[in-house]
């Protein structure tokens, strides 16, 4: 097989991405392309968060101790922010100690950033808990909060608001699915 002709193209194009690969990694994040780590390191440099080791806490504390779960929406994508594998109890009463950090991108652009209370999250983990305690304490695969919502009632942080088409128009072109690999 030979290269394509846009790999000479990929490989300059490699160099600044390492030097921002660098840059996450002197913030605690080991791979920008994994679980959102470029944009996990955008927010927080933009909000003056430190990134917290590991998976099983919070996401980010700031210079006062206060920590935060984070979360981002590409609105090209989806229309709703997605939240936990297993949620349970147990992650709920983590949930319910600390504000959440929501980024909206539209692709790789970053529109806006807003901040929710646990006082205005309790109508979901209210709903969720319920839902896990009927169902006989089997957790709850990544239950959704949707991105009117986090407008409606969350702080803006950073930009401006995005468009109704954002919000609510069409998450994803007919045939313009990314490949899975």
């Amino acid at each position: 097989m030979k290269p394509h002709p846009d790999w000479k193209l990929m490989e300059e194009l490699l160099k600044p991405v390492r030097e921002y690969q660098q840059l996450a990694k002197k913030h605690g994040i080991a791979d920008i392309f994994q679980d959102n780590g470029g944009k996990l390191l955008q927010v927080a440099l933009l909000l003056g968060l430190k990134v917290l080791p590991g998976r099983e806490g919070n996401d980010a504390v700031d210079e006062n101790g206060k920590e935060y779960e984070l979360k981002s929406v590409n609105t090209d994508l989806t229309k709703s922010f997605s939240t936990h594998h297993h949620i349970n109890p147990t992650i709920l009463a983590k949930y319910r100690k600390v504000d959440w950090i929501f980024a909206v991108y539209c692709g790789i652009e970053l529109q806006a950033i807003y901040r929710v209370t646990p006082q205005d999250l309790a109508v979901f983990y209210d709903r969720w808990e319920l839902k896990w305690t009927e169902s006989g304490g089997k957790d709850i695969n990544n239950p959704k909060i949707p991105l009117a919502f986090v407008i409606q009632k969350g702080e803006l942080l950073y930009g401006a608001p995005p468009t109704p088409r954002a919000v609510e128009g069409p998450a994803k072109e007919a045939g313009k699915e990314q490949p899975e690999f």
